[in-house]
């Protein structure tokens, strides 16, 4: 097995009942933004496959301080990254009870030019004994674990000049053997000082991503003139090769992470200035899925080295596309993708597709925008509002299992808006994230 494959399945742990007539129960970490696959879903099993009147149990809450995204969890331990007035915080929790066991903070003056909060929007990357984190502002900091110490840190967006957007910096870096590599997207000396709503005419200066040496932050090599959007980055290996898929702004991206040969570049973007790309792509054999919510909807590719061929995509003027989805990822489970399609709120539906066509199977509306997880055959789905939901996986018809509004002893609900960050899971629990407060909830079938 190539060494970089060993990161995309590391902090697995199977354990074996004591007893017979049971399937191995995995356990595994879950050390970056959208888990250790990227792509949303977890291998565990001997989950609860329908809640209690109530909701499953809840093992702990903890109030939060202002961001978007949702922790990562390795060896027992729960990162959370936030901001708290002017300071961004990283917060290190057990994650079976919620204690505090240290924090690492840094000052950060990032003020969103839409309104929006001015919290981080990346999850931290956990990579053996150290933590990265990247700040809205554009600060890149690695943390040592064991000694609660920065390492080394840069501000990536002075440094390569980026041009602001409009809402900051968004898109979660990934490891790749030796390497840390970001979407930076910055531009020449002659674009200093423009703002988001200049960014139309500003060109790229080659750091659309940057490979930085994970263990002293040194640059290994940059490509692109892309400018940087708020999707994450993906890696996946395609006939015995790796690969890395960057959704910028203008488009995807497939190259080779060990020295960033670039292979393909597919333009994937609608025209409207605001519009942003922040939808991971989905990877699945040698294909992989794009889509966005402005006006361009979906596609999917089939890749090889040194280009691509599109098996189906959305026509641009149509206004009936297969999928569009927002800030949310779609999962793919057994030849088909379940995600939410919708600009806004109140045209939002959940949707299930063909992957190999792009064929609808079912729409489900009425849910807002929403966040899924795939795990033990179900997936679970966290409304923007905050209901959570089970649902069983199938092609054939939206089949809603429970659903649960949390709420504390005094009626006051747990998750409020913009609940915006997939749950995540570990060790048979499942972490929710609303506005401001993280809650941990039992889902073993055993321990419950």
């Amino acid at each position: 097995m190539p060494t970089w494959v060993h990161s995309l399945v590391w902090g697995i742990a199977v354990i074996f009942p004591l007893f017979t007539g049971l399937s191995p129960v995995f356990a595994e970490d879950w050390p970056t933004f959208l888990g250790p696959r990227h792509n949303s879903t977890s291998l565990e099993t001997g989950l609860l496959q329908q809640w209690p009147q109530g909701g499953p149990k809840v093992l702990w809450q903890r109030k939060l301080g202002t961001g978007y995204g949702i922790g990562s969890i390795s060896d027992g331990k729960f990162f959370q990254f936030d901001r708290y007035g002017n300071t961004n915080r990283l917060v290190v929790l057990n994650a079976k009870t919620g204690q505090e066991l240290w924090t690492y903070e840094y000052p950060t003056q990032y003020d969103d030019y839409l309104g929006y909060n001015n919290g981080p929007r990346c999850s931290p990357i956990i990579d053996g004994d150290r933590v990265y984190l990247y700040g809205a502002e554009g600060e890149l900091h690695c943390v040592s674990i064991p000694e609660k110490k920065l390492l080394w840190k840069r501000n990536l967006s002075l440094e390569y000049m980026v041009v602001p957007n409009f809402f900051g910096v968004g898109s979660s870096p990934v490891i790749f053997e030796d390497k840390l590599l970001v979407m930076v997207g910055g531009s020449p000396e002659e674009f200093k000082g423009l703002g988001p709503y200049d960014i139309s005419r500003v060109d790229g200066n080659g750091s659309g991503i940057v490979a930085l040496d994970k263990l002293t932050g040194k640059e290994v090599y940059k490509i692109s003139d892309e400018l940087a959007s708020y999707a994450s980055l993906t890696l996946a290996e395609i006939d015995g090769r790796p690969w890395c898929f960057a959704f910028l702004r203008g488009g995807l991206l497939g190259f080779d992470p060990r020295d960033g040969k670039i292979d393909f570049h597919y333009p994937w973007r609608a025209k409207k200035l605001e519009s942003v790309n922040a939808s991971t792509p989905v990877v699945v054999g040698d294909e992989v899925f794009i889509s966005e919510c402005y006006a361009v909807g979906s596609t999917l590719l089939k890749v090889k080295p040194g280009g691509y061929e599109v098996v189906w995509k959305d026509e641009f003027r149509s206004r009936d596309h297969v999928m569009e989805t927002h800030w949310n990822t779609a999962v793919y489970q057994d030849g088909f993708l379940y995600g939410s399609s919708g600009r806004h709120p109140h045209q939002a539906e959940l949707r299930c597709i063909e992957w190999t066509t792009g064929q609808v199977m079912w729409k489900k509306p009425g849910l807002a925008r929403c966040s899924l997880l795939a795990a033990d055959k179900n997936l679970i789905c966290l409304s923007e509002y905050g209901p959570l939901m089970l649902i069983r996986t199938s092609p054939q018809a939206f089949q809603l299992v429970s659903e649960v509004t949390l709420k504390n002893d005094n009626g006051q609900e747990l998750i409020k808006a913009p609940a915006w960050s997939a749950p995540i899971l570990s060790d048979g629990r499942l972490y929710v994230r609303g506005d401001d407060r993280l809650v941990c909830l039992e889902l073993s079938a055993e321990r419950e």
